[in-house]
């Protein structure tokens, strides 16, 4: 028996690192529908604020809200990829070790 095929969950966890890392830089790509509309929403809010001479307290509140969204969203994806990725190579050892034990000697 080779080692577990882990290969295509290696790779979903190392892409869902990368949207991680660019919501973190506050990029817009990463982001689905729902909260791109969020942020795109706070940007509107504030900036109308802004030029009308008002304090944005409420869009910068609203903007934040909803990249702490899209930045825990990424992290239960990560940690759901990783707990995935530990049952496969769990279940893999433990084929290994039932066709070890039930060998002719």
């Amino acid at each position: 028996m080779g080692k577990p095929d882990t290969r295509r969950l290696d790779r979903e966890i190392h892409k869902t690192m990368r949207k991680l890392d660019a919501v973190r830089d506050r990029e817009m790509w990463p982001l689905d529908s729902r909260e791109r509309r969020a942020v795109l929403a706070g940007l509107a809010g504030g900036s109308y604020r802004v030029l009308r001479g008002e304090a944005p307290t409420r869009a910068e509140r609203k903007l934040e809200t909803a990249w702490n969204a899209a930045e825990t969203r990424l992290v239960a994806e990560i940690a759901a990829l990783t707990t995935e990725r530990q049952r496969v190579v769990n279940e893999h050892a433990k084929a290994k070790a039932a066709k070890k034990s039930s060998g002719w000697w």
